[in-house]
C-alpha cells in the first residue's frame, strides 16, 4: 500500500502559478529592446575607438552590459538617449559671438553705442 501511495503522489509535485501583469511583460520586452540597442551601440567602429583610446576593452564592455539586470540596462540606455549628440559646444559659442556682434552692430548703426568706425563717414 506505501509503495502505491508513493507511486500516485511523487511523480506529480504542486506548481505555483501567478498571473503575470502586462507592465511586467512590457518591462521585460523593454529590457529586451535596449540590451539589443546597446549591444548595437557597441558594435560601431567608432564607439570601440573611444574605448581603446580610454584603456577599456570593447569585449569586456559587453560582457559588462551581458551582465546587467534589465532595470539597469534600460536605465543605462536612457541615459544614452538622454545626452547631447556628438560634438563640442564651438557651436553654441560661435552662435553667441555672431548674435553679440550683429546687435552691438545694429546698435552702432542706429547711434546707440560707439563701438565700430567703419560705418560712420569720415569728417
Amino acid at each position: 500500500m506505501m509503495v502505491l501511495m508513493l507511486l500516485l503522489t511523487v511523480p506529480f509535485q504542486s506548481v505555483f502559478a501567478a498571473m503575470i501583469g502586462t507592465e511586467t511583460v512590457i518591462d521585460m520586452t523593454r529590457g529586451q529592446e535596449a540590451r539589443a540597442r546597446l549591444n548595437q551601440i557597441l558594435t560601431r567602429e567608432d564607439v570601440k575607438a573611444v574605448f581603446i583610446t580610454q584603456g577599456i576593452d570593447p569585449l569586456e564592455a559587453k560582457a559588462r552590459i551581458a551582465s546587467l539586470s534589465d532595470a539597469e540596462v534600460v536605465r543605462l540606455y536612457d541615459q544614452i538617449e538622454q545626452l547631447p549628440a556628438g560634438g563640442s559646444d564651438l557651436g553654441l559659442a560661435i552662435a553667441v559671438v555672431g548674435i553679440i556682434f550683429i546687435i552691438l552692430l545694429i546698435t552702432d548703426i542706429l547711434g546707440y553705442t560707439d563701438v565700430f568706425t567703419i560705418d560712420r563717414p569720415q569728417q
